[in-house]
């Protein structure tokens, strides 16, 4: 395997189960310097820690909670290097009818899927050498209009916002912002949304509503003048789990 990013860091929220595990195991498979990874149970943490086996550091928190992405950041900050890589992949997903969803339920998901990642974000900046590259993960939910889904998918389409106007703030900075738009992927958050035979009866539903397989770049900015290459914020739809391989095959920009 590769070693493109061998001397480089990254910081994955959630990164204890699903898509963030795959992403942190596999920037370390190929060369990684060190990734830290948060999580919200230190089971799970202690686990993916052993998964991925070296070059690894965990931190239990929650994204929500803005003092454990400061405790998070002062971790980051003893490693004594910038951050090449953010990936705000954390998130919560559960189902709720229009009609019957209540204050806790909006908040819980805005908490974390909006509010948390923007801060994430934000505090990680300061650490992040210019030329960096910011992963956003959003859902194909931001376009398709699931079912009981509807607070779900507002907070994703918000996610997918950021990406765009992140792109022309940071350009001064040269740091590229892209949003990851998966559709159904089998990864332990789904058990969150429906249990046993309605589990199974929701993936086979889910996986034949979304039509779009492959990547779909929808934005970019203009040329910038201090490179002839293009930024590219892009929304990337994804329909299997096989993401972080075809992520890699589709070179979307150069990591440097």
């Amino acid at each position: 395997m590769s070693k493109k990013f061998a001397g480089k860091i990254a910081v994955v929220t959630g990164g204890s189960t699903g898509m963030g595990l795959a992403t942190a195991k596999r920037f370390v498979q190929e060369g990684m310097d060190h990734v830290f990874i948060t999580g919200r149970r230190k089971d799970s943490l202690d686990a993916a820690v052993a998964e991925i086996g070296k070059s690894v550091t965990s931190i239990q928190g929650d994204v929500a909670n803005l003092s454990d992405l400061d405790r998070l950041y002062d971790t980051v900050k003893k490693h004594n290097r910038p951050i090449d890589i953010l990936f705000a992949n954390a998130g919560v997903a559960k189902l709720a009818r229009f009609g019957t969803v209540n204050e806790e339920f909006f908040d819980l998901h805005f908490d974390a899927n909006v509010r948390g990642l923007f801060f994430f974000v934000q505090k990680g900046l300061p650490l992040m050498r210019d030329g960096g590259s910011i992963i956003l993960n959003a859902s194909i939910a931001d376009i398709k209009g699931f079912p009981a889904m509807s607070v779900y998918s507002a907070t994703k389409a918000a996610v997918r916002s950021f990406a765009r106007t992140w792109t022309n703030d940071l350009r001064v900075r040269r740091i590229r912002v892209n949003v990851l738009s998966p559709g159904h992927i089998d990864i332990p958050i789904m058990e969150s949304l429906q249990q046993g035979e309605a589990l199974e009866k929701m993936k086979k539903e889910m996986a034949n509503n979304v039509r779009s397989a492959g990547w779909e770049t929808l934005t970019r900015s203009p040329k910038q003048s201090h490179s002839s290459r293009r930024m590219r914020p892009a929304m990337w739809r994804v329909r299997n789990s096989t993401w972080m391989e075809a992520w890699r095959k589709s070179k979307p920009y150069k990591w440097r």
